[in-house]
This record gives structure tokens, sequence and C-alpha cells, in this order.
């Protein structure tokens, strides 16, 4: 999952960043004219390393394919800025999220149905994507690549001095957060610096406890935050109330850094922070376990979300040869390694589980598809979620937090017209 830390930290680029992508895609191959380069537009900065390994064992594979990887920051503003110069990528990686879905419903990537490769992905975590939006509603405009999942990181050692069980309610989660307070242990280390940190356990937690349909209905004027949140607010401030004195000062990175240090025994972030957990301290001993919403086990579940989609462009010149990398990347071997690197879970649903054993916790719930998706995902960009997070928490208001919501959320309602109405 990219997140809005690695945003910031690359905004400040410049802009020739973006030029450098623009003109690349119209690059001739070198060498032979039998040889076709794919523009591969590609959003991660950590994996910049990890897709040049993929690209140089296709291009073993096929010598009459050259593919060149574009990375740059803030990957959303530079697809809309190629999509208005009309030069789309080839080949994109993008974050399966509420922009995608836009992305998707606009027609802008290639129908992928009859690709072999969608008959090896895991159902539910197809579900996921096709949730967001797809052209035409129905085609499948992006395959899963790579899962992360959102649950709680704990510190395995201090678990271990202090006798400490994995909760499987949510009464046990505050008995155990309750006796690390009472022992002179941060329970959570909490990072409101940057706001959007807040969302993950708003996340797990209103998803888990929200009722189906829930977003389907508020689209309809049937229902609201403030008639179907309180308990869930209620809930991710009692978990924010263990955090530690100097939250408002600390940010992301702090918190990575502080946790691999032994500084909290949990961490409410998911598994995307592992790798730069494990780069502050390689020796850290991480385990995951989900958030118990509820006191009825059978009601726990992971949020899940496709941390990589693939996509070809609708338009691209070289559509056989832009399937084959797509079908490349999308071999299991080739998605297993990935996701060891860095730390996810495969979509493919005949591959072996993730060995890394930071993943124990969640992996369970991951291969029998007892997962949700990232409800922020379902929430318009325009809407200052990330913001009001880090407010809600900041002045423990409820009521005001929901409000603010729900007012924000008619507001966009009634500027946004459907696609029904248009045609209408």
């Amino acid at each position: 999952m990219k997140h809005p830390a690695t945003r910031r930290k690359f905004a400040a680029a410049s802009a020739a960043a973006l030029a450098a992508l623009t003109l690349s895609g119209c690059a001739p191959a070198s060498g032979s004219d039998d040889v076709v380069t794919l523009d591969f537009f590609q959003f991660k900065p950590e994996a910049v390393g990890n897709f040049e390994e993929i690209i140089a064992d296709f291009e073993a594979a096929n010598p009459d394919i050259n593919v060149v990887q574009n990375h740059v920051p803030d990957a959303d503003t530079a697809i809309r800025t190629l999509l208005v110069k009309n030069k789309t990528p080839d080949v994109l990686t993008l974050n399966a999220n509420g922009n995608y879905g836009l992305l998707a419903e606009a027609c802008v990537f290639a129908d992928l149905t009859d690709m072999p490769t969608t008959q090896t992905v895991i159902p539910a975590v197809q579900d996921i994507v096709q949730e967001l939006g797809s052209c035409n509603g129905s085609e499948i405009n992006a395959l899963p690549f790579a899962n992360n999942a959102s649950g709680i990181l704990y510190n395995k050692d201090l678990f271990e001095e202090y006798g400490a069980e994995v909760p499987g309610t949510w009464d046990e989660l505050i008995a155990l957060a309750d006796m690390f307070k009472a022992n002179g242990v941060t329970p959570f280390y909490t990072t409101l610096k940057d706001g959007w940190t807040v969302s993950p356990a708003f996340v797990n937690l209103a998803g888990a406890l929200q009722p189906d349909g829930f977003y389907d209905s508020l689209r309809q004027e049937e229902t609201s935050f403030s008639a179907e949140y309180p308990e869930a607010m209620e809930k991710v401030a009692k978990l924010f109330s263990y955090g530690q004195e100097n939250s408002p000062s600390r940010d992301y990175n702090a918190g990575n850094a502080a946790f691999a240090n032994g500084e909290s025994a949990m961490y409410l972030q998911g598994s995307y922070a592992i790798p730069p957990i494990r780069a502050a301290n390689p020796d850290v001993n991480i385990g995951t376990f989900p958030y118990p919403a509820t006191n009825n086990p059978q009601d726990t579940v992971v949020v899940s979300g496709v941390d990589v989609g693939i996509s070809i462009g609708r338009d691209t010149e070289h559509p056989e040869e832009a399937r084959r990398f797509v079908e490349f990347m999308m071999s299991p071997e080739i998605v297993q390694r990935y996701s060891e690197a860095q730390s996810t879970f495969s979509p493919i649903a005949d591959s072996p589980p993730n060995a890394d054993p930071a993943l124990e916790g969640l992996a369970p719930y991951f291969e029998s598809g007892r997962i949700i998706g990232f409800i922020d995902h379902q929430i318009p960009p325009s809407l200052p979620l990330p913001a009001y997070l880090q407010e809600f928490i900041l002045s423990g208001n409820t009521e005001s937090f929901l409000a603010k919501m729900d007012n924000e959320w008619d507001k966009i309602a009634e500027r946004t017209i459907t696609r029904e109405e248009a045609r209408s």
C-alpha cells in the first residue's frame, strides 16, 4: 500500500521527473526495429529494484521486448497528467484505491477478463478490486499483484517477557493494554503528527462493525455515519488513549523507529510497515494479529488491500507484448518472489504462504478469505478523512467527527452528477 507518508516524502521532487516520465513514453526502442519498447509505469519507490530484476528476467526470456520502468513521485498526479496528454503507459502498477476506481470507470484501462492468469487469482481478492469500479461495470481492469493486510503489530519479545497472549476479543485487547500500561510499558505507539496514521484503526474497526452494504446505503441516502459509526469511533479513540504523551509530535517514520526499538508493545499499522521497521532494527521480533472488533472471535476479519494492481493501457499500441509482460509478472514464481521481498501476501490461489514469521497471525484469515477491503477507498478523495481523524483523536469529540463526515459527504453528493443522471 502506498501511504500518504510516502507521497509526502517525495513531494519536493522537481517537476523535471514528471517531464522525464512523459518524454520516456515516446522514446524509440534501442537496437533493432524488431524490438518493441513498453512503457512501464511503476508507483512504489521501495520496489524499483525488485521490478528491475523482474524486467531483466522477462527481457532475457523475451528478447523482442524492451521494458522501461518509469517511477515518479506522487503517482496519482503523474498518471492524471499523462492521461491529459494522451500518453497512457502500456503497462501500469497502481495502488487499488478510490483513485484507481475512478480511472477504471473512465475506461482508461484495457479489459483483462480473457487473460488466463485471471483464473489463478483468489476470488475474494479480485472482488476487492472490482468493488472499486470497472469499465462498463463488468470488466476486469486490474489484476492484483500483491496484497497487504492491516492488523496490529506486536513485539513478540515484550509479550513473552510479560506473559501476554494474543487477544481474541475486544475485552481481551483492552485488558492487555491495561496490563502493559500498569507495568510502565506503552501499549500502542501512536503518531498523530501524520493524520493518516489513524486510518488503520478506523478502517479495521469501522469496517468490521458497519452493516453490510453500508456505503451503498449511504450513497442512496438511507443511512449516515452518525447512525452507524459511533461504536467504531469510540473504540478507535479508546485504542489511541493508550498512546505515549508525545504522540502529536511523532510521525510515521518516528513511529516505525520507536516500535523497532521496543518503545511500545503494539503498533497500529499494517504489514506495509514491516520493511521500514526492520530497516530501523533488523533484529526486532515482530508478530501480527487482526483487530478483534467485538467479543465474538467469529466476527474477526482482516482488512486487506491490493497494494499493487497491474493494468494495461486501453489504447496501447502493443497489446500483445503488454499482455506477455503482465502474464510473466503474474506467474506464481514472480509474485511469490515479490511477496517475500516486500512482506506482502500473494493473491495467487495456489501460492505457498509467505514464510515471513511476522505475517503468521494474519495469514490464516487471508488464506481462508476472511478479508474485507479498505473502507476508506469508498470515501471520495475530496473528503479530508485523515485531517478529520486527526482532529477527532486530539479532541475526543465523536459527535462532532460524525457530523462533519455526514455534512461533507452530503456536500459532495450534491455536487456530483452520477452517470445515470448524466445520461438522462
